[in-house]
């Protein structure tokens, strides 16, 4: 009997390099505040309008971009949109006043929102429903890796040589990825070279070219109970993920005194251990998911539980000053809050399979919303403040609010169609 191969699993991997490249190119400005506010005199408040401004153009784009992965193809789309963030991270380091740094983050965020439907689409598309969680939590860990291999790089970068310097060193490994995507990757497993019969079975992937197009049924996507909930809880995810990625340096910075190489090593802390708890996530779901066949209990509860966990931590964050049980309890509520990102997606393939990029794209715009308010508003609280206290009790706030919604409605297994009238 032929054994099938792996290839699968090096698509996995290129999707895990991107979204690590993704966030390392989004987050890197929350590493030079200190020098764009000393050059600029940018207030905190202003600070924050400068990281929404990537979440208005993220939003703009992300549900049309998960359109277009499901219509052209991710093979086409997603080098298309990594060659242009690349391009304009680099051109941040030629930003010269507050709204040249408005534009380029808006358009940071308009290039970058296709990255999570193509993601969702393609999983969908290379790996059978027993691997999906845990292949979403290979390429998902990236994000909370992006901080570990990012923190240091870029503050190291911009200590040594300059913020500009760094925007336009990290600019090119994603033209890079670009090419590399172009020539391995096919939208339909069938059509590559590197997928043997077995392998091509143990997927079960019909080819495009047999299937028949149909439209995107967006009153299903949009009313279905489960994904409303399923978006609604995503923005409370994403609402710490902004948080955490874009604010987290301006807290150590401000409220423990580091200075900028000590906050790149600090952070390497929590976002390690966000990252183990996000792989987890993605291998608990499965395993629930092959024993029971339920996605309820694979997906739903593993969100709602993970969340009411990442809460209580953030809430008690908010109650101490030491620096020491900062970093544990930072830590626990980023491990807890992105445990359940694989679930997330995953539930998107689940309900939606045929229309898993449109899905995620509804998906990703409430995480892109959550980008426009959690920056500017941390900003502002914090200048009103002069603390983050009122920023972690907001945090976990919104994250119990999402458990309640998760608890009620998030019912994946139950069949549903939309009433049409």
């Amino acid at each position: 009997m032929i054994r099938a191969s792996h290839y699968r699993w090096v698509i996995a991997g290129l999707i895990f390099f991107i979204t690590l490249v993704n966030f390392i190119d989004r987050s890197a400005i929350s590493f030079v505040i200190g020098q764009l506010k000393a050059e600029f005199h940018f207030t905190d408040t202003q600070f924050g309008w400068i990281l929404s401004a990537f979440g208005v153009g993220y939003v703009l784009l992300t549900a049309f971009g998960g359109w277009l992965v499901d219509t052209w193809g991710t093979r086409r789309v997603w080098p298309l949109a990594a060659i242009a963030w690349s391009l304009c991270v680099g051109l941040l380091g030629f930003a010269g006043g507050f709204w040249t740094f408005i534009m380029l983050r808006f358009l940071l965020g308009v290039t970058e929102g296709p990255h999570f439907p193509a993601m969702t689409r393609s999983v969908s598309d290379w790996l059978p429903p027993q691997e999906r969680a845990r292949a979403l939590s290979l390429g998902l860990v990236a994000i909370p890796l992006s901080s570990v291999v990012g923190s240091p790089l870029t503050s190291y970068l911009a200590a040594d040589f300059g913020w500009r310097t760094m925007f336009v060193a990290i600019s090119a490994v994603g033209m890079i990825w670009g090419v590399v995507w172009y020539f391995m990757f096919r939208d339909n497993p069938k059509d590559s070279k590197y997928v043997n019969e077995a392998e091509k079975a143990l997927i079960g992937k019909v080819g495009k070219s047999e299937e028949k197009k149909a439209p995107v049924d967006w009153r299903f996507i949009l009313t279905h109970p489960a994904l409303i909930a399923n978006n609604a809880a995503y923005f409370a995810f994403g609402y710490m993920l902004f948080f955490a990625t874009l604010w987290l340096p301006g807290y150590f910075l401000s409220q423990h005194g580091l200075n900028l190489k000590s906050v790149g090593w600090y952070l390497t802390i929590p976002w390690l251990v966000g990252a183990v708890f996000l792989k987890a996530g993605g291998v608990i779901s499965d395993w629930l998911y092959k024993k029971t066949g339920s996605s309820r209990i694979a997906r739903s509860h593993v969100i709602w539980s993970s969340q009411l966990l990442a809460a209580v931590c953030f809430v008690a964050l908010g109650f101490t000053s030491s620096l020491g049980a900062s970093i544990i309890l930072l830590s626990l509520g980023l491990g807890f809050g992105l445990m359940p990102q694989p679930a997330f997606f995953s539930i998107n393939i689940d309900v939606a399979k045929e229309r898993a990029g449109s899905a995620q794209g509804i998906t990703s715009s409430c995480l892109s919303l959550a980008g426009i308010i959690a920056p500017v508003l941390t900003g502002w609280l914090v200048d009103l403040t002069g603390n983050f206290q009122a920023a972690f009790l907001l945090l976990g706030g919104l994250t119990a609010v999402s458990v309640v919604m998760v608890i009620l409605f998030h019912h994946p297994d139950r069949r549903w169609s939309p009433v049409r009238s």
